[in-house]
């Protein structure tokens, strides 16, 4: 099982150069919204804390994450404060019907499809769980707190990027 302590993800040493000041954009869903709602708060701190500047923009669900990414980046990429990254958040639980594997799917190839074509990273914090107990336990559970871990990403991928 994937487990934050498994990972370096969360050592940021002395800091991140490069970050402070970039603006970030998270993208999240209304569907599921106190998980999502929880993931965004971790989120934002996380980024603040860093001292990028914050964005979010609010998509129906989960499918519609991909189009919030394009809409945003075609409308703002020619403008002084244009993203440096985005941060897809969203909550899938899956119910009785085939309906999670299509857009669990959906938005994985997505968000997979913005990293190979937009010159900004798109990070993957949509949350593909069983049941609310799994949900509960990656918003500050047991395996950790996805928003945060995010969040952290999209800054280790920014400074990443301008180290090349």
């Amino acid at each position: 099982m994937a487990e934050v302590a498994n990972s370096n993800l969360l050592q940021t040493g002395a800091g991140l150069p490069g970050v402070k000041g970039v603006t970030i954009v998270i993208i999240r869903t209304e569907w599921n919204d106190a998980i999502v709602g929880a993931l965004e708060k971790g989120c934002r701190q996380t980024l603040e804390d860093a001292g990028a500047v914050c964005r979010v923009v609010t998509v129906p669900g989960a499918f519609e994450i991909p189009f919030g990414v394009r809409a945003y980046w075609d409308a703002h990429k020619y403008k002084d404060d244009r993203p440096k990254a985005f941060i897809a958040l969203g909550c899938v639980l899956r119910g009785d019907t085939p309906h999670f594997e299509y857009v669990s799917g959906a938005v994985t190839d997505g968000i997979l499809q913005l990293n190979m074509t937009l010159p900004v990273p798109t990070i993957f914090g949509v949350l593909t769980v069983n049941n609310q107990q799994q949900a509960d336990e990656r918003i500050g559970g047991k395996h950790g707190h996805k928003g945060e871990e995010a969040a952290i990403t999209a800054l280790k991928m920014i400074s990443l990027q301008k180290s090349m």
